[in-house]
């Protein structure tokens, strides 16, 4: 199953029409401007479209709108563009890569379908579209969906529920715009990947993350070597015994246990918020979870995490 046939049934799940088949939109867009079109489709030209406002895609590899323009040329556009009505003119819906290519290939018309789309609709399509493509920058994705959090005042699981997908894709991407600059920048560019970058989440501190960075490209570390590296420092940062207030010392064997069994909470926990996180065990089984953050995003992204509800103020 390709991409486009996806696409399309995720169009029609969000604006609520059957598209035309591709079938169908592959022979009318060998037609001339003039000819009958088939019901459903019109033919608009190129400079009658505006661009999509909510479109999170902020860069365009043209070489690859070269290489379709080429496909244009030879076969047609297989999946027609979805419009809206916007004045007298005509805004994308879906189909940016492709409006592109033709106006690449020199095609003065291109066929298009005109939906009704709300504000709202235009963003959760162009989320779902771009999601599709691998190409697309991860940090792109993760501003994408946090617009969208922050404009309509949802939660992530609504976002979830809205689009069908994983809330865990949203929350993973989300949480990688708490990197440094410069390590975002490196994400951008190709040089480190989404995997490597999760990877560091945990650390919570910038410089040990600039240098895990700076590590990671001179050492070629896999996913895997980083995570594991990354356990290895946190658990060295926390070598020092938890205090029982009140109880007679443990034997030493009895101790280490303890140890184990909390060290390997305290990573469980850091690994599910994607922050550093302190347990401290009291005695008669009370205690302490002291989840830390450097920002005040990161405070909003792990309050929303927890209780379950966008953010509606920061903290400092």
């Amino acid at each position: 199953m390709n991409k486009e046939r996806r696409l399309g049934r995720g169009l029609e799940a969000l604006l609520g029409r059957p598209l035309t088949s591709p079938l169908e939109s592959a022979e009318t867009s060998r037609r001339e401007p003039n000819d009958d079109l088939r019901e459903g489709l019109i033919q608009l030209h190129v400079y009658e479209i505006e661009n999509n406002p909510f479109q999170p895609r902020r860069d365009f590899d043209e070489a690859a709108i070269a290489e379709l323009s080429e496909s244009l040329k030879q076969h047609g556009m297989i999946q027609p563009l979805v419009v809206r009505r916007h004045g007298e003119r005509y805004q994308l819906i879906a189909g940016e890569r492709r409006l592109r290519a033709a106006v690449k290939a020199g095609w003065q018309h291109v066929p298009a379908q005109v939906r009704e789309a709300d504000d709202r609709q235009m963003s959760e399509v162009a989320i779902v579209e771009n999601l599709q493509r691998k190409d697309l920058n991860p940090l792109e994705k993760a501003l994408s969906f946090q617009q969208y959090l922050e404009r309509y005042s949802c939660t992530q699981d609504e976002l979830a529920g809205r689009l069908k997908i994983d809330r865990s894709t949203i929350a993973n991407l989300i949480r990688l715009l708490e990197l440094p600059e410069v390590i975002q920048q490196s994400i951008r560019s190709g040089n480190l990947s989404q995997g490597h970058a999760r990877a560091l989440l945990p650390l919570g501190d910038e410089r040990e993350q600039l240098a895990f960075c700076k590590r990671i490209h001179a050492e070629a570390l896999s996913v895997r070597a980083t995570e594991e590296l990354v356990q290895e420092a946190i658990h060295h940062a926390d070598r020092e015994p938890l205090s029982v207030i009140g109880a007679e010392p443990p034997r030493a064997k009895s101790s280490r246990r303890g140890r184990d069994q909390s060290a390997a909470l305290e990573q469980e926990l850091r690994t599910a918020l994607g922050t550093k996180v302190d347990l401290k065990q009291k005695t008669g089984g009370r205690g302490q979870i002291v989840i830390h953050f450097s920002t005040p995003e990161e405070f909003d992204r792990l309050r929303q995490q927890l209780c379950g509800r966008a953010p509606r103020s920061q903290v400092g």
